[in-house]
């Protein structure tokens, strides 16, 4: 897919760019996702960039790990929720691109603030069974950390959705093995995540690799399929925090710090030029 892969490629020089322009954000964590973002706003979800806050007869998508705007602006600015020029003022006094999405912004694509970690899941329950009563076939899908599944809320609202039978719900877990502090297997180690879910009454899928194109978006299609089936979904998504970049690769200390002038070169040319354009 190589669309996919230049786009993905572009949305990476967007992640260091912005984290640079500002000197502040998480470009760790965005630099590993970006495989996910891109199969899902460029490839599997339907969604609508002229944005109705109501979300009806459309995907919706909640980013529970907040921190990861520096993803998912570019992947709505580049997919037409707003103009990609608008990347540029990331982090700056009253944009509407903040650190963490907020709504009181009017951002087209962000329907809720998040960063407050372990709220997302119980938010993307609420509006799957809002689709269910309004006989809206749609998907909602959402986004967690693996680090952010040390919330009890997490776990409270996956009770929840097995409970009510929220088959209409795919959550996908990044579990890059890393949070701010060191590895999640260090600061509280959260086991083996298959067989909680399992154990939890929800379809446990797997993507060994999410940092390869072709994985995930297989993956995000075979979840798909069990929608309707009775069980909310879970895809346990292995990647690299701060994948694409060497001397960020694999290491929890590029979680939240922003590279200088050198590294961004350094970034930059490890990545490579696209047709797409840097805003």
């Amino acid at each position: 897919m190589p669309e996919l892969k230049e786009i993905a490629t572009q949305l990476r020089r967007d992640i260091v760019r912005m984290v640079h322009g500002c000197q502040s954000g998480h470009p760790g964590g965005s630099l590993g996702c970006t495989e996910y973002f891109t199969a899902l706003y460029f490839k599997v979800m339907k969604h609508n960039p002229s944005f109705d806050m109501d979300g009806r007869n459309e995907d919706l998508f909640f980013l529970s790990n907040g921190h990861i705007t520096p993803i998912y602006y570019p992947a709505l600015a580049r997919s037409g929720y707003f103009p990609v020029e608008e990347l540029k003022t990331f982090r700056r006094l009253n944009s509407r691109l903040q650190g963490h999405p907020t709504t009181h912004e009017h951002l087209p694509g962000v329907r809720i603030a998040s960063g407050s970690l372990g709220q997302g899941m119980s938010v993307a329950i609420g509006a799957a069974l809002a689709k269910k009563l309004n006989n809206d076939p749609h998907i909602v899908y959402s986004l967690h950390g693996d680090g952010e599944l040390q919330e009890g809320q997490v776990w409270e609202a996956v009770i929840a959705a097995a409970h009510h039978k929220v088959d209409n719900l795919i959550s996908t877990v990044d579990w890059n093995g890393q949070q701010i502090d060191g590895p999640t297997s260090k600061v509280m180690n959260i086991g083996d995540l298959g067989a909680k879910f399992s154990a939890f009454g929800w379809e446990v899928l797997h993507v060994e690799d999410g940092n390869d194109m072709d994985q995930m978006v297989a993956g995000l299609e075979k979840a798909k399929t069990y929608v309707g089936k009775g069980k909310p979904i879970v895809i346990l998504m292995k990647t690299a925090m701060g994948k694409g970049i060497d001397f960020m690769e694999g290491s929890h200390e590029w979680h939240g710090i922003a590279p200088n002038d050198e590294q961004l070169a350094k970034a930059l040319a490890q990545l490579g030029e696209t047709s797409l354009g840097d805003y």
